[in-house]
């Protein structure tokens, strides 16, 4: 199933996506759907990196040289 999304964008940013769909020879609609995955898989990776250095410090690995130490 698909969901249809419109957006706004500032006219620089339209011209410049319209620049880049031709350059590429992708459509638009491609060029956003990437860049929105790219954006969520990196907000999850930013979570998830934020939590384990949490849990990494409260264990005592600071450095890669304490988590080198740990895994070796």
């Amino acid at each position: 199933m698909r969901s249809v999304l419109s957006v706004s964008l500032p006219e620089n940013l339209s011209s410049e996506l319209d620049a880049f769909a031709k350059k590429t020879g992708r459509n638009k609609s491609d060029i956003v759907k990437e860049s929105v995955s790219l954006y969520l898989w990196e907000a999850r990776f930013r979570n998830v990196r934020k939590s384990l250095s949490l849990k990494a410090k409260k264990a005592g690995l600071v450095t890669e040289e304490d988590v080198f130490r740990a895994v070796s």
